[in-house]
């Protein structure tokens, strides 16, 4: 049986042989895990469609086209032995005839060497350059080969910067509505619906609102021309062992509480065990990236092209806030939205970030369908 690349996509055309899970002639049963292959979009696995010997066709860290058979798995059942390569003749190289040995070369008068010029001397205040040793790197230094996948990143964040006008705006959320309605209904919450209650339910919710109130937010640019997008499919960054990828969640609008958890909780699973598939990967109107998660206080993400608009969010800290004219502490996260200035104002950059913040801040427990 032979054992190839799968087509994972139109667009994708080759894969990496990120790692052998199996040795070359040994035994394997039925569901073992062989290789993990790597793309520029994906990471999949393959797996033993069938027991017998694995015979190994492709090194680890080569990257072959779709297709390529990069393995063969011999049924021990009908065949007895595994056929052996038939060995290559040594080649014989022709002997070749005695090259014609040339006359010696007639000795040239030596030509003088000219005298040295004298030292210059040093000018008063002009610092002497010392050549230093430089200890050999060689040993405190490692160079490692780009991963499929890493490439891509490092092309469309740089794509990202070079092809947009972007530019960030801020501001803040005090969390004390939600985090106390989050506390009281959490336990209910899981224990209707079979998903833990998180944050980002409530913020997939608040952007749908924001993206409703400021269409160009959820536009993107093709040509001379700008395409309002009439729904609203959700990029949610996660990361994972490869880099940030970002699926989507489509028709965030239609989706209540427990299905936006549950289709966020099943995102991160398939990119813990690289079961994404390109189709959860394509489209996207608008991206939420959550760098609370990692401890960051404040960042300015990047724009996902061709969308026009990236909400970072950010972890919640206990700090000193005004209120009514009184300095209390309260939980509070800022929040960033970058955007392409070629599309969106700043003021509709401004009312977009205040819409999430107020939806944020005045969140009910109508929202969670208990």
């Amino acid at each position: 049986m032979e054992i190839l690349v799968p087509e994972v996509g139109e667009s994708i055309f080759e894969a990496t042989i990120a790692k052998w899970h199996v040795a070359e002639g040994s035994r394997v049963s039925k569901d073992d895990l062989l290789c993990e292959l790597e793309t520029d979009k994906i990471s999949l696995e393959l797996h033993a469609e069938d027991s017998g010997t694995i015979h190994l066709n492709v090194e680890e860290g080569e990257t072959v086209k779709i297709g390529t058979v990069i393995a063969t798995l011999i049924d021990s059942k009908n065949v007895a032995e595994a056929p052996k390569p038939t060995p290559r003749p040594e080649s014989v190289a022709p002997q070749a005839e005695p090259a014609a040995v040339p006359a010696a070369p007639r000795k040239l008068a030596a030509v003088p060497t000219p005298a040295a010029p004298p030292p210059q001397p040093a000018v008063a205040g002009t610092p002497e350059t010392v050549d230093l040793p430089h200890p050999a790197d060689d040993d405190r230094v490692r160079r490692v080969p780009m991963s499929p996948i890493r490439r891509k990143i490092a092309a469309h964040l740089l794509a990202a910067r070079q092809q947009t006008a972007m530019l960030t705006t801020f501001n803040e959320a005090d969390m004390s509505r939600l985090m106390a309605l989050r506390g009281e209904y959490k336990d209910a919450f899981q224990q209707k619906f079979g998903i833990k209650l998180g944050m980002m339910s409530f913020f997939v919710r608040a952007v749908v609102a924001a993206l409703k109130a400021v269409p160009e937010v959820n536009a993107r640019i093709d040509g001379d021309d700008i395409v309002y997008h009439d729904f609203y499919d959700m990029g949610i960054a996660v990361g994972g062992k490869k880099g940030l990828v970002v699926p989507v969640l489509r028709d965030a609008d239609r989706l209540s509480s427990a299905e936006i958890e549950t289709a966020i909780a099943e995102f991160s699973r398939k990119v813990q065990t690289n079961k994404l598939t390109l189709a959860d990967l394509e489209g996207g109107t608008f991206t939420i990236s959550n760098g609370g998660v990692y401890g960051s206080m404040l960042s300015t993400p990047i724009i996902n092209p061709p969308q026009t608009g990236v909400l970072g969010m950010h972890n919640i800290i206990q700090r000193p806030v005004a209120i009514d004219g009184k300095v209390e502490i309260r939980p509070m996260m800022y929040l960033a939205l970058s955007y392409d200035h070629r599309v969106i104002d700043g003021r509709q950059a401004v009312t977009f970030l205040k819409t999430v913040k107020e939806f944020i801040e005045q969140v009910d427990v109508s929202l969670l369908d208990l």
